[in-house]
Parts: structure tokens; sequence; C-alpha cells
């Protein structure tokens, strides 16, 4: 399957030639700013398919709004008839098509075009209104305040706000190349207007905070809940701005006799990450908790727990290494502690359901001994 984008060199067009190109099947040809109109013809009388991305949003003269996005659809819908071929078409609208400015009726005027087109001479078209949409490789500066954000917070920069309060509605990048190649490969039609799902009405005040909280979680190592929807794209979206030298970053590491210990991340509601080291011979805990939990994985080297019932006195032990990977769980009530039983260093990644609260640590010394 051949593809055509126009506007290869754009935003979207990035991201959806990224996608494309790790399908094997897919071969896409491109129409930037750079190619004359006048290549047009021959590129669509080779392909099955194309991506109408290209358009103006920014320009010097408002009479370019309909010389990059009214009369280069005619083109190519023009070319499209020339080809003799009823060539499917995305076009990339916008919600503001209808409005009455010069931006809002050259894309509505595109969409007419285009439906002629589907009408006429029978080629399908999907017309995609797009708010505004944000994700990696957005240009700062530009037209994007998410983009702008994302790259100013991430190099703490300032930003500007006019209204904190002033909504916008907002897909992701992936959610839109996602619909796109859905409607390529036949699994979502539009009659013709297609819709991105899901989009998300939030405040520009709300997007610069959830943005500084981001950048502040590296000092505080307390995540937020970056797995699902808007906090998760965003999120993927605030990093893809960092510049690579801040692609790393240190964290605090606490070191005594027996070895050291570093946090890793922290998160609200689903306790923390971290891990310690101990050397041979040593012995770390011996303590209990009332309702804190943990969990323990021996990365490195060869470790007994030992483990007593702080009421009844019960014992158990058992021992696990490196080489298994296992893990061993702390119960409310037992007292536990954990010995390097190797001659080399012993790594443990460590799990806590909560995050360590010093004036409430549920933490208390009681020795675990061994068995009678």
């Amino acid at each position: 399957m051949k593809v055509l984008i126009t506007g290869a060199n754009g935003f979207v067009g990035q991201n959806l030639i990224s996608h494309l190109s790790e399908k094997s099947d897919v071969e896409v040809l491109r129409f930037t700013r750079e190619d004359a109109l006048q290549s047009l013809p021959e590129l669509v009388a080779q392909v099955d398919f194309v991506f109408h991305l290209a358009g103006v949003n920014r320009p010097q003269n408002p009479q370019e709004f309909y010389a990059g996005n009214t009369d280069l659809t005619r083109e190519l819908c023009d070319s499209i008839r020339l080809s003799g071929r009823k060539v499917p078409v995305l076009y990339t609208s916008s919600t503001q098509a209808g409005l009455d400015n010069a931006y809002g009726q050259s894309k509505l005027g595109a969409e007419q075009i285009l439906l002629d087109l589907s009408s006429e001479y029978g080629s399908d078209v999907h017309v995609c209104r797009l708010p505004n949409v944000f994700g990696k490789w957005a240009r700062p500066n530009y037209n994007s305040a998410v983009a702008t954000f994302c790259n100013n917070i991430a190099r703490d920069l300032p930003i500007t706000i006019n209204d904190p309060l002033a909504r916008i509605n907002l897909v992701y990048i992936d959610d839109v190349i996602s619909c796109f190649v859905d409607v390529m490969e036949g699994r979502k039609s539009g009659a013709p207007f297609v819709t991105v799902e899901p989009q998300y009405n939030v405040s520009v005040g709300e997007i610069a905070k959830q943005l500084t909280t981001f950048r502040e979680s590296r000092e505080s190592l307390i995540t937020e809940s970056v797995g699902t929807g808007f906090v998760r794209a965003l999120y993927s979206t605030y990093l893809s701005y960092l510049p690579p030298e801040d692609f790393t970053y240190e964290v605090p590491k606490h070191g005594d006799p027996r070895g050291v210990f570093v946090e890793m991340l922290k998160t609200k509601d689903a306790g923390q990450f971290s891990y310690f080291t101990a050397h041979p011979g040593i012995t770390r805990g011996g303590h209990y908790h009332h309702s804190k939990t943990e969990k323990f994985l021996v990365i490195k080297g060869t470790a007994c727990f030992r483990f007593r019932h702080i009421v009844s006195g019960e014992f158990y032990e058992l021992v696990t290494t490196g080489d298994k990977p296992e893990i061993v769980e702390t119960v409310p009530g037992w007292s536990h502690d954990i010995t390097n039983m190797g001659v080399e260093e012993m790594i443990v990644m460590l799990w806590a359901n909560e995050i360590f609260d010093r004036e409430a640590p549920d933490t208390y010394t009681y020795p675990v001994g061994t068995q009678a």
C-alpha cells in the first residue's frame, strides 16, 4: 500500500510517518512546502490513500489562508480526478471551520471541495475537525500553549498565562494517529466527519500546574498518576521537551556501615519504591509494622529472611537469591529482618505500600532472634 502525506514535515505529519514506518506493508510518499504543486499529480497517481495534512495557520497575509488551505485542496482534488482513480482522502480540518474568520473559512472551503469530490467523483472523503492537538514534536512558541508550556517549564523558563481559567479542548497526538490509521485500514469511518476520541477539556491554569508538578517530582520523588488518561498523555509530552542533558537526575543516597539505601519513586496512593544494599554478614530490619506492608526482591546475592509473630512468638525463616526472582512480603504483626548470607554485596529492591512518614513511621523495634 502506498500512502501520500501532504504536510509531511509538520507536527502531525512527523508522528504519522513514524507510526506508518512501523508497518512493513506501507510505503509513504511525501509532499511538503518545498515541493512544487506540479508534482502533485504524479504523486497522487501512485498512491492508494492520501492524508491531507498540509495547511496554513499563521500567515503574514490572511489571503495566504486560502492559498494554503482552500487552493491547495483544490489542486489535490484535481490531481485525484486526473489520475482516473477514486483515491480516498483524510483531511485534517479544524474546529474553527465555520467560524467567521479567515482561517476557519479557508478550512471550510477546503472541506466543501473535498465533499464535492466525494459526491461528484466517488472518492471516499474523511474530514477530521481537530481541536488543539498536543504531543511530542509540536513546535513551541508557535500555535500550541501546551508545547510552549512544556518547553519552558522543562527548561525552567517563565510562561505567560493571560487567563488561567480559560478552557481549551485537546486531543493527544497518539490518539489522532490511531484514529487516522483506523480510517486508512477500514476499521473506522465517518459520514463524512471523523471524530478523534478521547477529547480533554481543561483550563490553561490546570495544564501549567500539572506541568510544574512534573518538574518538581524530581525533587519530591512523588509521581503523579501518569499511567492513564490526560495525565499520562501530558507527562509523555512534557518529557519529550527535556533537553538531552536533563535525561538524568540524581536522587539522595543514604549510607552507613551496613550498606546504602536509595529511594527511587513515591506515589500519592500506592506507596514508594527503593533499593538497599548490605555487606556480607550484615542484618537489616528487626522491626514490625501494624499496617505497613512491603515487598522485597533480591536482585543480587543471597538473603535469609526471618520472621517472628509478636504475640504468639511463631518463627519462620526462608532463603532467596538473585538467581531466582522471588518476592518476599512482610506481614503486619510479624517482626522481620534480612541477612546477607553471601560473600558479596547484596542488592534488594523494596516496595512499601505507603510513603515513609517520619512523624508516624509505623515501625517498631522487635528483635526476631533465631529458631529455639
